[in-house]
């Protein structure tokens, strides 16, 4: 309890942004730069999906060392506090908050967890909280 882990940083590029909106969420501010100058958001911006798909790649880059992989139990929170563009950089930073044994099986703990995407600046263009499953360890 209490560890955190971080990523290497990732720059998020405008083919990336439009690629994953044309396949996942098209809509116009994801798509095309003259359309999203006229948006909400007055530039190109990730979706918040492909901000989320982006979040688990760095998650696995962070190097959390959990045997079996990364394996989600849910989500209790996740927001984008902010637009991520293209050319920004992002990195994560896991911190881990508690630890418990499951109570249905003995052989596997739940790790709740928070997860700050970031800018370079500090920024959070992405916050989450939840669970993971894990093995425990033998008592030997």
């Amino acid at each position: 309890m209490g560890d955190t882990f971080t990523s290497p940083a990732r720059v998020v590029t405008a083919d990336e942004i439009v690629a994953f909106a044309r396949e996942f969420d098209p809509q116009p501010f994801h798509l095309d730069p003259d359309a999203a100058r006229a948006s909400f958001f007055g530039h190109l911006v990730a979706s918040g999906w492909h901000t989320a798909a982006l979040t688990m790649r760095l998650m696995v880059d962070a190097g959390m060392d959990l045997a079996g992989g990364i394996i989600g139990a849910g989500m209790e929170s996740l927001r984008w506090p902010a637009a991520l563009g293209p050319g920004e950089s992002i990195s994560v930073r896991v911190s881990i908050l508690a630890l418990r044994p499951s109570q249905s099986r003995p052989t596997i703990g739940i790790v709740t967890f928070k997860v700050e995407t970031l800018r370079s600046d500090g920024t959070a263009v992405q916050e989450m909280t939840g669970s993971l499953i894990v093995p425990r360890r033998s008592d030997t």
